[in-house]
């Protein structure tokens, strides 16, 4: 498979990536290896960052469209990550209220549509 689809399944960021791991074609073997036993630069990364949109979007609880909306645009490391819970600004108070009403109307829709 081609690198981005395995660092999107890995959970990390393409470009923070070793070269050999961007520049080559990863197997489902070796995708396989990878999860089970992950070398230091995926541990590294996993735990580090910097994390792709979708990892940052659910450590901070919110969508990729709420993090959009709030201007970030970037891969994020975990460290920018917690200074931005710790500051807890208006746009992650709103995005997390907003996230949760999403979930519960999902919720609400699921329930509907289950015979009775």
């Amino acid at each position: 498979m081609k690198p981005a689809t395995a660092a999107k399944k890995l959970g990390v960021y393409l470009e923070a990536t070793p070269a050999e791991f961007r520049d080559g074609v990863v197997s489902r073997d070796e995708l396989n290896a990878l999860q089970t036993d992950p070398p230091t630069w995926l541990r590294d990364l996993r735990r580090d960052g910097p994390h792709p949109r979708q990892v940052v979007a659910a450590k901070l609880r919110v969508s990729i469209g709420g993090l959009t909306r709030a201007g970030v645009t970037e891969a994020l490391t975990t460290e920018q990550i917690e200074a931005i819970k710790t500051e807890n600004p208006d746009w992650l108070q709103r995005e997390r209220a907003l996230q949760v009403e999403v979930r519960k109307e999902e919720t609400r829709l699921r329930g509907a549509r289950k015979p009775d």
